[in-house]
């Protein structure tokens, strides 16, 4: 992108957006103020537990700065789309866990292509027509507040959980968190996969229903919530920020469900006709062995065996892990009647609370 155009961009992240509906979470600028040349990054991840990854390639990029803003997966995807059909898209390089949609957006011709020897090295379930990559493995898990859990009653599958949500007067009522899958996109999915992967799915959102369950946005205001007690447990949130949390907290617990355990790759790409240098740089980085360790910081786990930071038990996981590919398998999850029947039966099942 020229450098008018990312002057604008820069000046962006000092006012709010002005597209009715469509909202930064946050924002935030790394590198020199002066830099001459900018990128401009827009995911979901939040930028605490991204800027170690950023601030390390901005230590090998001397007079480069990169534009931070972090999205929810609904309104990236939904922005990323409108400025494809424009023909004029604004970021130099998109991450988002709302995978299914980057998916879309690349089938739909929203993202340029690019090799290199590190995208080379993704296994084919990471990587699609070189133009979207896997930059994670992010388990999705449960979790508990040790004080309010006992010990023998913490649920080590969905089977265990439907057991606790069963009674009619179970302590658990209203004390259980996922996410709500209309507003958030990465939510949608985790449900999405459990309705093909597991026999379970229609007896828990059953479960869910009856007992009051509640349905929220997002990772780390769920995780949050059972911190503080809100919550006893949540079912289905990423084990990357559950992790980052519990290392500051030793009152959380982490459960990955050992009938299976959802596993989630951050995908990236790069909008319009061209990759800027620098943004192909930055992808590069990511995938590499200090990208990969810069990450793992925060517990994003790498894409690679050794690098970034191990699960918390590799061989257990591996036995149990359900890697969501990055194929057009995943546009069933937007067809438009599904997507519709889906969210139906979700309302239909799933008592929504104010939490």
């Amino acid at each position: 992108m020229n450098a008018l155009r990312h002057m604008i961009a820069a000046l962006a992240l000092l006012a709010p957006m002005a597209t009715p509906g469509w909202a930064q979470e946050a924002v935030r600028s790394f590198g020199p103020a002066g830099a001459q040349t900018r990128l401009l990054l827009r995911t979901t991840t939040d930028i605490a537990i991204f800027a170690p990854t950023v601030e390390a390639f901005l230590a090998t990029q001397p007079g480069l700065a990169i534009d931070f803003e972090q999205w929810g997966s609904n309104d990236l995807y939904a922005i990323t789309m409108a400025e494809c059909a424009a023909s004029d898209p604004k970021a130099d390089i998109v991450i988002s866990s709302g995978v299914h949609q980057m998916v879309r957006l690349v089938n739909d011709g929203c993202a340029a292509p690019y090799r290199s020897a590190q995208t080379a090295l993704l296994p084919p379930e990471l990587r699609w027509r070189d133009e979207i990559w896997g930059i994670s493995r992010e388990p999705a898990v449960m979790v508990y507040n040790r004080r309010l859990v006992p010990e023998a009653e913490v649920p080590r599958t969905r089977f265990d959980l439907l057991d606790l949500l069963r009674p009619s007067a179970s302590r658990y009522a209203g004390r259980v968190a996922t996410y709500d899958i209309e507003e958030s996109g990465l939510g949608f999915l985790f449900a999405f996969m459990d309705s093909q992967e597991a026999s379970t799915f229609g007896a828990l959102m059953e479960a869910f229903g009856r007992s009051g369950a509640v349905a929220t946005c997002c990772s780390a205001e769920i995780i949050a919530g059972v911190a503080e007690g809100r919550y006893f447990m949540a079912y289905n949130v990423l084990g990357s920020y559950a992790r980052t949390q519990a290392a500051r907290n030793p009152d959380l617990g982490i459960v990955h469900p050992a009938d299976y355990t959802l596993v989630l790759s951050r995908a990236a790409l790069f909008p319009g006709e061209e990759v800027a240098p620098e943004a192909g740089r930055f992808l590069d980085f990511v995938l590499s062995t200090d990208g990969q360790l810069a990450m793992g910081r925060n517990h994003l786990t790498g894409v690679h065996p050794g690098d970034g930071e191990a699960a918390e038990d590799p061989a257990e996981l591996d036995s149990v892990s359900r890697l969501i590919a990055l194929t057009p398998a995943l546009l069933v999850a937007l067809d438009k009647h599904k997507r519709a029947g889906f969210i139906r039966r979700w309302r239909e099942t799933f008592s929504r609370q104010t939490p």
